[in-house]
């Protein structure tokens, strides 16, 4: 079933085409007339402005809908407070990732999920045959994400509530612009963001108001393909381009962080994925390449002649002046400084292994210090 975004003309007259790939189903505003390098240093320096209603959003409700969430993902949904979300590895029966996901909760029996292209609507409808709850993907929900260091002075005037009580990954039900909206604190850009949630009825009055108010701090719109830059220079996942051997575990994707080990119950793969800790066959790593453009996804990292890894997603960064890359290499090569060759189809480079992330290694602009 094809999806659009009720803010499709927006992005026509912005010079989309929506003619690209698909995502979930729907067109995708992956390029504007704009210079996409002047989307990123708006988002690092000012604020951007995306529409992310692609993401899968499903409503999860009813008296066993924690249960069946804490079935779902190997996080620990029961310690999830309402008003709080929290991102989780979800795995198969064989301990591979399967998707990307997020889990919202709203209430002690309302959750609403975002997820990516994978097994999510598949493994919840098996998990909720037989419990009390309800499984409803939300069709007419869109997402207006405002990301970079100005969208809080951007945001906070319009609210009736102070937007810098609202921590990184909490959310609050409010009024923008006298429209009925969730803000939540978060996004996928590595900057300071907050993403509106609002029915697609409100959300060209809501894109509009929100690029007028944000105009005089330099905000703009900002495509897909700025995203995919912003992410990769802040080093984090999209399923499945970083997931490229179709079973790959979370201890492969520095994602330790996405499994409480010592989470009470059954989950869907649990003995599997806590079986494969310490059996990791690659190492998620970034790669600073020695080129003028972006290396090839899926090319093959090289020493010696021997294949030792592959490449996941690349860009070139004109913000920070370097090509880079996210790459499987094998564990004993995971190394700050290791040097390797890439090979794609149409040309080799030279590269070596480097801290991630790219941008603001301390993620100070997602996870501020309080002074």
């Amino acid at each position: 079933m094809s999806r659009n975004s009720i803010l499709n003309e927006r992005h026509r007259a912005l010079g989309s085409k929506l003619d690209g790939d698909t995502w979930n189903e729907m067109p995708i505003p992956w390029s504007y007339d704009s210079d996409v390098h002047d989307e990123v240093v708006a988002v690092r320096s000012r604020a951007g402005l995306y529409d992310v209603s692609a993401l899968n959003i499903v409503n999860v409700s009813g008296p066993d809908a924690e249960k069946a969430l804490d079935q779902l993902v190997a996080r620990d949904i029961t310690k999830l407070k309402p008003g709080h979300s929290l991102l989780a590895a979800e795995v198969d029966e064989a301990g591979a990732i399967c998707d990307d996901i997020m889990v919202i909760r709203d209430s002690a029996t309302a959750f609403r999920v975002s997820h990516g292209s994978g097994a999510t609507k598949t493994n919840l409808a098996k998990i909720a045959a037989g419990l009390n709850v309800q499984v409803e993907p939300d069709l007419d929900v869109h997402i207006l994400s405002l990301q970079g260091p100005k969208s809080l002075a951007i945001l906070d005037p319009l609210l009736d509530f102070d937007l810098k009580s609202l921590a990184y990954f909490q959310h609050k039900a409010t009024k923008l612009f006298g429209k009925d909206v969730y803000i939540a604190r978060g996004g996928y850009s590595g900057e300071l963001g907050y993403e509106v949630y609002c029915s697609a009825q409100d959300a060209v009055l809501l894109w509009d108001e929100m690029l007028k108010a944000g105009k005089p701090l330099g905000a703009i719109p900002a495509s897909w393909n700025s995203l995919e830059l912003t992410r990769i220079e802040a080093a984090l996942l999209f399923f499945p381009f970083e997931m490229i051997e179709g079973d790959t575990t979370p201890w492969e994707v520095n994602m330790g962080w996405g499994v409480d080990i010592d989470k009470p119950g059954d989950y869907i793969g649990k003995a599997a994925v806590l079986a494969s800790k310490g059996k990791e066959r690659v190492r998620q790593v970034g790669l600073v390449c020695k080129a003028a453009t972006a290396v090839e996804a899926g090319a093959g990292l090289f020493i010696d002649g021997k294949q030792v890894g592959v490449v996941t997603s690349a860009a070139y960064s004109r913000y920070l002046m370097q090509s880079l890359a996210l790459a499987h290499i094998a564990p004993s090569l995971a190394v700050n400084g290791t040097a390797v060759e890439i090979r794609g189809q149409a040309a080799s480079w030279q590269a070596y292994v480097a801290p991630t992330p790219f941008y603001d290694p301390l993620r100070l602009r997602t996870h501020p210090r309080e002074v």
